[in-house]
């Protein structure tokens, strides 16, 4: 039975990540339509983005309540009803209205599915655990390009992934009953909730958030300005740049996959010490004037830095804070990085619009420091 659960873990990161990049790949395809700017694509991405921090914060009462599994269940369920409406969506203010559930469906089922893999399994699941992640966010742009090679219509590719999500709601709702074999405490949900207030005051926890901000505002950044970088400063065509910014989400995703190999050796603190000085590397190489090659080798870097941190520092989370306080800060973890994502990659785009595109490693630099210096101090004040 506890291989058969992990069998459906697995499968939902996969379903995790496929509606991550459908609105980058079928916005092309989308505005035109709608009749708005191509940067209406900012408003989906921002309201998902609140409803996913939303429903982050909210994942412990949730999961105290229903269990790991029926908020998996019910959260996929979520998001499948909203990938059908974004099928059915002929007006831009009918995206925005069905971007609610699709946020509040991603951000319990991430903090909830998380924090079970944390308690339950070793350090190797959670990195192929989300390299699962890399291979649904991966999967969704290839099946928004396959529909609109075959000639149909952009909404049939979001059918398409909503019809999985379908599959896989029903997949988990009868499963439930597995769920509930796990050990007593193996979740939290027969420990009262930490309220909000009093988990960002448990030391070691600001410091996590700051971590988590600083991490996905550092991984985005990256993901979405690499190719602009390679095309505006180092000078790369249009077409070759974007075939190498997609390889940056590759990066990740083979990079956690060799992570889960990794961490049988090393522990989860060694782990995000090595990304960090990886991407290091990386932005070093980007600081140096080493032309095309240099830009692509530095991005590629930063990409497989990337790699172990997050799964990491999530699988890192009962141990410096307790099972009894996990979920709570599973919650707040998540919500931490979403932000990040939401702030910081638009803000490189005004400095890189009004200053220089060329400042992207120092950018980064100043991100992966205050990183470094808030994980080590987290590791300090978790460690008495």
């Amino acid at each position: 039975m506890v291989h058969l659960l992990l069998a459906l873990i697995y499968i939902s990161f996969i379903s995790l990540g496929l509606p991550d990049g459908l609105l980058g790949a079928a916005w092309p395809s989308m505005y035109g339509g709608l009749e708005v700017p191509v940067s209406y694509a900012g408003i989906i991405s921002m309201i998902i983005c609140v409803g996913t921090i939303l429903s982050s914060l909210m994942s412990e009462r949730l999961t105290h309540k229903l269990g790991a599994g029926k908020v998996t269940a019910i959260s996929v369920c979520l998001t499948a009803a909203a990938l059908f409406g974004f099928s059915f969506s002929t007006q831009f203010w009918m995206l925005c209205l069905w971007a609610i559930p699709y946020g509040l469906g991603a951000g319990s089922v991430d903090a909830s599915l998380n924090n079970y893999v944390a308690l339950h399994y070793s350090s190797r699941h959670m990195s192929w655990l989300h390299c699962m992640w890399g291979v649904g966010a991966s999967t969704g742009p290839y099946i928004i390009g396959f529909v609109l090679s075959g000639g149909m219509h952009w909404s049939m590719g979001y059918r398409l992934v909503g019809l999985i999500q379908v599959l896989l709601t029903a997949l988990l709702f009868i499963s439930l009953p597995i769920w509930k074999s796990s050990p007593k405490n193996s979740d939290g949900t027969d420990s009262a909730p930490v309220p909000l207030h009093r988990a960002v005051k448990i030391p070691g926890a600001k410091e996590v958030m700051i971590t988590f901000f600083c991490y996905c505002a550092l991984e985005q950044t990256a993901a979405l300005w690499s190719g602009s970088y390679l095309t505006l400063y180092a000078g790369l065509s249009e077409e070759a740049a974007a075939s190498f910014a997609s390889l940056f989400f590759l990066g990740i995703t083979a990079g956690r996959a060799v992570s889960g190999f990794v961490t049988m050796k090393l522990n989860d603190t060694q782990m995000i010490r090595l990304g960090i000085c990886i991407i290091a590397a990386g932005v070093l190489v980007l600081l140096l004037p080493l032309g095309i090659a240099g830009a692509m080798a530095g991005l590629l870097l930063v990409g497989l830095g990337c790699a172990p941190i997050y799964p990491c520092i999530m699988h890192a989370t009962p141990e410096h804070f307790g099972a009894d306080k996990s979920q709570a800060l599973m919650g707040i973890q998540t919500a931490s990085a979403y932000v990040g994502t939401a702030l910081m990659p638009p803000l490189f785009g005004l400095i890189a619009n009004h200053i220089s595109i060329s400042l992207l490693g120092i950018y980064l630099l100043i991100i992966l420091v205050i990183m470094t210096l808030t994980h080590e101090l987290m590791v300090k004040k978790c460690a008495h």
